[in-house]
């Protein structure tokens, strides 16, 4: 079996959140997928090794809590860079959706990014937690909006923490972005400019109803090749991580399985 090439490393989120909510983001560093995955690629659909990928997902399981606390694996969803919502505490295996939300202690919300906006959300009581994969697409279509309605909670109440996606100066969308967004709120207009080559490059950070996006896999227009292998989650976890093992009969993943990165609240 390949060694990981270091220990994971990861982005942990600078934000007011309650001290019962608890995120972090995986980098490409510290696991054991050879390139062009290297190295810590946790998605299954992108053409890795799947043992690898079970085996990357498992350096994460001592940054989870304890099975002790209920519910803590986390829901993998089927992103379609579309705007449904998944409840992390009621959700089958790997749902289809591209957002979670999660109300109970030790459920376990993750989002998958390449170039795409990772949005994290909860509420200043730490009730609620949310998790949005915001490509174009789906922040066109209102994912985030979605995302809000769904955590059931004054939106004034609702803090958001966004994680790091491709910027203006890597990719380049066409006139049908632009006029998607501008059907949607005008102001989207004073938020591209044009390349010189009559396409306009888009600042997607600001090219939303006053929200956050970045295009990933499906979303692609012309864009440095790289980023099409990076994949990353988001995740939040409680005060006390501890060790983390799956149930076997969950999703019917053949020993040793492995799937610890979430959102939790609580």
């Amino acid at each position: 079996m390949p060694r990981a090439d270091r220990s994971p490393t990861f982005i942990y989120p600078d934000w007011p959140a309650p001290k019962n909510v608890r995120a972090l983001q995986t980098t490409r560093t510290g696991g054991l997928s050879a390139a062009p995955y290297n190295s810590l690629n946790i998605g299954r659909h992108v053409g890795d090794d799947a043992v690898i990928v079970l085996r990357n997902r498992m350096l994460l399981a001592p940054h989870l809590p304890s099975p002790t606390r209920g519910q803590c694996e986390p829901v993998w969803l089927t992103q379609t860079h579309g705007v449904k919502v998944i409840d992390a505490g009621l959700a089958p295996c790997d749902p289809e959706g591209d957002a979670c939300i999660a109300k109970q202690a030790g459920a376990v919300c993750v989002v998958m990014t390449a170039d795409c906006l990772p949005i994290l959300l909860c509420d200043d009581q730490g009730c609620v937690v949310g998790a949005a994969h915001a490509g174009w697409r789906g922040l066109c279509a209102g994912v985030i909006e979605a995302t809000v309605q769904s955590m059931a909670v004054p939106a004034t109440t609702v803090m958001a923490w966004l994680g790091p996606a491709i910027g203006s100066q890597s990719f380049e969308v066409g006139e049908e972005v632009r006029a998607a967004f501008m059907a949607q709120d005008a102001r989207a207009a004073e938020e591209t400019q044009s390349n010189g080559n009559t396409t306009p490059a888009s600042e997607q950070a600001n090219l939303s109803r006053s929200h956050d996006s970045h295009g990933d896999r499906g979303d692609r227009d012309r864009r440095h090749p790289r980023d099409r292998r990076r994949r990353t989650a988001v995740a939040a976890v409680p005060p006390s991580p501890g060790p983390h093992r799956v149930r076997p009969d969950r999703c019917a993943i053949p020993a040793p399985p492995s799937e610890p990165v979430g959102w939790f609240s609580r």
